[in-house]
């Protein structure tokens, strides 16, 4: 069963907290006390409130998801009003450099021992990704497929297990571990501390959308931490600003490296965002004075997005990525 949240006409489906899909339903939950729909989706104020919420959600991905056979994920709370409320108080006028986890009631010892632990384990730097695409002669990486049938049926979905280049076989054995593997901690007591027959807590996090309760969206993206940061601006720009599908992909991109990455070494870097020149100078120079780290990227190389929509009549509609890597918006 996804894990849900409604958004304005919009009910968003995710995974549970084994995968990071509820990190989008929580920065929808924090955006839904902001004017989005008034902000310029390519200027300053857009940026800045996405990526700020984003911040928080993944902050508190952190602390509290994992798989919840192994105990109780707080996820209810965590999109809930009153938390939400809160939450969104700490957004402010500036770029937040700190790692900001909520404290739930009964959950303050796993705030204390996640936070602990990320300051002696988590790197700092730039974020490493096991994409071993420089071992081969073809680029390779994960891959994202919306599909919509005749008869509504929907799937989104993201597949991927293992860069065979990074992972090493076992032993006598002949087969590789999955890379997914690495994102357990080895300290006892949390979340995501490694135990037989888990789950860890991966970034694989597609996504389906109803539109006043009729199934109509799906959509993802490959990019490890960086999916739902691709997916939320995307999805936020089509639900307030009224752009076609092509055209909310094709809208500069941007995303975050301020948390711990998923992937060995764990590495951050706080208040940095990646963002493409496309954005403006104008936008660009705003968020560095409002204190965000920026990198500036080339013209469509962030987001690999891919989209699928049945309209209410059946009329299908379909957009894929122009960016980086091989994508088609295919229809019969």
């Amino acid at each position: 069963a996804p894990q849900t949240f409604d958004y304005h006409d919009w009910t968003v489906c995710k995974t549970p907290a084994w995968g990071q899909g509820p990190v989008l339903l929580q920065s929808l939950a924090l955006l839904k006390g902001f004017d989005l729909g008034a902000m310029d989706p390519t200027g300053p104020d857009f940026v800045h409130h996405v990526v700020e919420a984003m911040k928080l959600a993944y902050a508190d991905r952190e602390v509290y998801y994992g798989d919840p056979d192994f105990g109780q994920i707080p996820t209810e709370a965590l999109l809930s009003d009153g938390y939400n409320d809160e939450r969104r108080r700490l957004i402010g006028a500036d770029a937040s450099l700190d790692l900001r986890p909520g404290t739930l009631p009964g959950y303050e010892r796993q705030v204390d021992a996640t936070m602990a632990m990320l300051a002696e384990f988590s790197g700092k730097g730039s974020v490493y990704e096991p994409t071993m695409a420089h071992l081969t002669e073809k680029k390779g990486d994960t891959v994202h497929i919306d599909v919509i049938d005749r008869w509504g049926n929907m799937v989104s979905t993201t597949p991927s297990g293992g860069w065979l280049q990074s992972s090493p076989v076992v032993p006598g054995l002949g087969f590789a571990l999955n890379s997914r593997a690495q994102m357990f901690w080895l300290k006892d007591g949390l979340p995501t501390s490694l135990a037989p027959g888990k789950r860890p807590r991966t970034t694989l996090t597609p996504s389906l959308a109803l539109h006043r309760g009729r199934p109509t969206l799906a959509f993802g993206t490959p990019g490890g931490d960086q999916q739902d940061q691709w997916q939320l601006p995307f999805f936020l720009r089509y639900a307030h600003h009224g752009k076609n599908l092509q055209a909310a992909i094709d809208a500069p991109l941007f995303h975050t490296t301020h948390f711990p990455g998923s992937f060995y070494p764990r590495t951050s870097e706080p208040g940095h965002i990646m963002i493409e020149a496309s954005f403006g100078e104008a936008t660009i120079a705003e968020l560095r004075r409002r204190g965000h780290r920026i990198t500036v990227a080339d013209n469509w190389s962030v987001g690999r997005l891919t989209a699928a929509r049945r309209d209410a009549d059946g009329l299908m509609r379909a957009a894929a990525t122009p960016r980086l890597m091989q994508a088609y918006a295919v229809g019969r």
